[in-house]
């Protein structure tokens, strides 16, 4: 007897072109839900991706993007043809995203993971002013800018590139932790961590300097402190082309122009 097909679960932004590429996939392979599905394909951009991650966390079921959007650096290349064969012969990533634990003006806290990067913004016209532990010892006593972010090898080449922070390879075991637009100390431009560090950023003078925090896309308004650590349980499981893996991706941009 032929070795039964895997099963497969489709989703897809809300997209126009990502929508006829669900439509006509399920024509194609069929569809389940994703609780009982072999393999999840997520059609979209990097941001559809991200949201399927998220929503699959820890289920065990590896996800499979094919870029329908506009951004498809975390995406695999879009093809109708021989997907059951891609889907069993595709690498496997294993992602380990990031806790961040929220204390709040007022008097909430709150916990949200994050796969590319945990990052704190100013809200007001004055500059953030922030103080910085790793692993319980104060690095950087004030540090004056717009932000900071906290970025695992993933988000490596997402917000933290664009703010001139370090490309990490996938294998590493390092977390990046880069300033954004650091007014004083004005030579400090981040550092890499150990990925089992823990980092405490403090806010100081909250009143009248207000910051937000965000794990990926979920934003916590008016922080006090924030404590960020790789999550010891959580996984995502993400597939890609041998032929385009993601170490191979965040090797090449480093590279590029």
């Amino acid at each position: 007897m032929p070795e039964k097909a895997p099963s497969l679960c489709f989703l897809s932004s809300e997209a126009d072109d990502a929508k006829k590429a669900k439509a006509e996939l399920v024509g194609r392979y069929g569809n389940v839900p994703a609780g009982d599905a072999d393999y999840i394909v997520a059609l979209g951009g990097d941001g559809f991706m991200l949201q399927t991650l998220h929503e699959t966390m820890n289920s065990e079921t590896p996800v499979y993007g094919m870029n329908r959007g506009s951004v498809g650096f975390l995406m695999n290349e879009y093809s109708t043809e021989n997907l059951h064969e891609r889907l069993q012969a595709a690498d496997m990533n294993e992602l380990r995203p990031l806790r961040m634990t929220t204390r709040n003006a007022d008097g909430t806290s709150s916990i949200a993971l994050a796969i590319n990067e945990v990052s704190m913004l100013r809200q007001s016209h004055q500059a953030a002013k922030l103080k910085v532990r790793v692993d319980d010892r104060v690095r950087l006593p004030e540090l004056a800018c717009d932000g900071i972010l906290v970025a695992t090898p993933a988000g490596s080449t997402a917000y933290n590139l664009s703010v001139h922070g370090p490309i990490i390879p996938l294998e590493a075991p390092l977390l990046a932790i880069t300033p954004v637009s650091a007014f004083r100390p004005r030579r400090w431009r981040g550092a890499l961590l150990p990925n089992r560090s823990v980092v405490d950023i403090e806010v100081l003078e909250p009143e009248k300097r207000l910051v937000n925090a965000f794990a990926d896309h979920t934003e916590v308004k008016h922080v006090l402190h924030v404590r960020i650590e790789q999550d010891p349980e959580a996984r995502a499981k993400v597939l890609s082309d041998p032929n385009r893996s993601w170490s191979e991706r965040i090797l090449a941009e480093q590279f590029s122009d």
